[in-house]
């Protein structure tokens, strides 16, 4: 109970630093070309503050990428940094979507990053509960199966979501019927491929020694 929980909680923080980063990238088209897109022109007073969104939450992203990292092995502080990281990033998220709520009328897509950073947040405070504490102890080194099924789950999940952006997120970006994410469609289908195969040969490299011991035993000997 005590690995499976722990993949479930690396998991969803291997999605909230990836929709953090996604969602940081993605609000250049607000921070830096809102004259070059006119449903956006409603921020361009305040073009500052989505300046500092943007790279305030790329920099929540790569800081959740390394409290992932710390998750996966186990630490001392790995599990109170990445409750910082998603404070941090709950807030932010909440203020993107205040602001995108009041001044262009609508949230999404700053709306499901920070659905995504509170849910995260709370399964990490439920970690807390007594009887759950106990069975998942981020402070404890986690043993290499855990650590492979780990990491091979989070980058096989971050990496669906990041080729099904287009998807997602499109139907908020679509403007007199050009899909404004195209613009990322190289790059996206790139990493994701990268993902979803990283996250299979980890968890082949894992699985299939423990499956066949004596095949790798002879080709080892």
């Amino acid at each position: 109970m005590g690995k499976t929980l722990r993949i479930i909680v690396i998991v969803f923080m291997g999605l909230t630093a990836a929709m953090n980063i996604l969602g940081g990238i993605g609000t250049v088209c607000a921070a830096f070309l809102t004259k070059k897109f006119p449903p956006m022109w409603a921020l361009l007073d305040y073009q500052w503050l989505y300046q500092i969104l943007m790279i305030v939450t790329i920099l929540i992203g790569l800081g959740g990428v390394w409290a992932l990292i710390r998750l996966i092995k186990g630490g001392k502080t790995a599990y109170r940094d990445a409750m910082i990281l998603l404070v941090v990033g709950a807030v932010v998220a909440g203020i993107h979507m205040y602001a995108s709520l009041a001044l262009r009328g609508k949230a999404v897509p700053a709306n499901v990053k920070f659905y995504i950073n509170a849910i995260t947040l709370l399964i990490f405070l439920l970690l807390r509960l007594p009887g759950i504490r106990e069975q998942v102890r981020f402070s404890d080194p986690s043993d290499p199966g855990t650590r492979a099924a780990a990491s091979g789950a989070a980058a096989i999940i971050v990496g669906l979501v990041v080729l099904s952006t287009t998807l997602w997120v499109g139907e908020s970006h679509i403007y007199q019927g050009a899909n404004w994410t195209h613009v990322l469609k190289i790059p996206l289908m790139a990493s994701g491929l990268a993902l979803l195969t990283l996250g299979a040969l980890r968890l082949a490299l894992d699985i299939l020694p423990r499956r066949w011991p004596s095949i790798f035993a002879r080709q080892k000997g």
